[in-house]
């Protein structure tokens, strides 16, 4: 299985793209729905890497994704900014998951 990145920025592609991973950059919506449709598609691509801003600007169209299929693994991933995510994410997750404080 191969992965595929869909990234909103320059920098992100080429760094994968070294890494030997294809992928495409996007900025609309329509874009990043006719490329997860085409990325959808292809049967040899198991893990699709996104950028985070997507999942934040575009969340109906990677929910959707997410709960949907059982693949592509849909992976959200920072970019070059880093991640735009609490300092307490993972505490905050497992507090939510399980209902354990940590």
């Amino acid at each position: 299985m191969k992965m595929y990145l869909i990234s909103d920025n320059i920098d992100t592609y080429t760094g994968m793209r070294l890494a030997g991973v294809e992928g495409a950059v996007v900025h609309e919506r329509a874009q990043l729905k006719e490329e997860l449709d085409k990325v959808l598609a292809d049967k040899e691509i198991g893990i699709v890497l996104l950028t985070e801003k997507f999942g934040r600007e575009f969340p109906d169209i990677i929910d959707n994704v997410k709960l949907e299929r059982k693949l592509p693994l849909i992976v959200e991933i920072p970019d070059r900014h880093g991640t735009g995510r609490k300092p307490d994410f993972i505490t905050a997750y497992v507090n939510e998951a399980i209902g354990l404080k940590l």
